[in-house]
């Protein structure tokens, strides 16, 4: 029975890890801007759904196999990504995706208002590390001096907003999908 469980476990990480891939591809068109990825949106997912442990697995597969060279980022692959002011967010995701789900199991989340914190909570993580990460890249690594205001306002108007409209959905979906998830015994 061991092995089933390890087993299932680890089908559930290569599932997020690609459906988090696919989020990159996946994108929002937003009239009169660009568009948004639905990358977030699975990420958190993985959080309520798997628990932190697994769950920061699944986006580290993620980032691993990008870094490898394979392009599952929205903008390619490879090791040279990590010199991207935008590779933060996808450490961000790891951490968002370990925050999300320990706070869900320690809440033994069910409901939509269970959800929504923690996914809250990953969405800050995810901000936190990449404003920081992308602040060091461009002032330190390609010596563009770029004030922590200007980077914070490069979230606006369409990322951090389409974030947080991912955590409502998010919230609203987990609910549905672990009860199915448990009913088929897939938790």
């Amino acid at each position: 029975m061991k092995t089933a469980v390890s087993t299932r476990h680890m089908v559930l990480c290569a599932l997020f890890a690609a459906l988090i891939a696919a989020g990159a591809f996946l994108q929002v068109p937003v009239p009169f801007m660009d568009y948004f990825t639905l990358q977030f949106l699975f990420v958190i997912l993985a959080g309520m759904l798997m628990g932190g442990k697994r769950a920061a697995i699944a986006a580290g597969v993620y980032v691993a196999v990008g870094l490898c060279g394979i392009p599952v980022f929205a903008a390619g692959g490879g090791p040279q990504y990590i010199f991207r002011p935008s590779f933060g967010y996808l450490l961000g995701f790891i951490a968002a995706a370990a925050l999300t789900g320990f706070l869900c199991e320690k809440m033994q989340a069910a409901r939509f208002r269970d959800f929504l914190p923690a996914a809250f909570a990953g969405l800050a993580v995810t901000y936190l590390i990449g404003f920081a990460y992308k602040y060091m890249i461009l002032n330190f690594h390609l010596g563009q001096k770029t004030p922590l205001a200007v980077i914070f306002l490069s979230a606006f108007p369409l990322d951090l907003p389409g974030d947080i409209l991912l955590c409502i959905v998010g919230s609203g979906l987990a609910g549905r999908l672990r009860a199915a998830l448990k009913k088929e015994e897939l938790l």
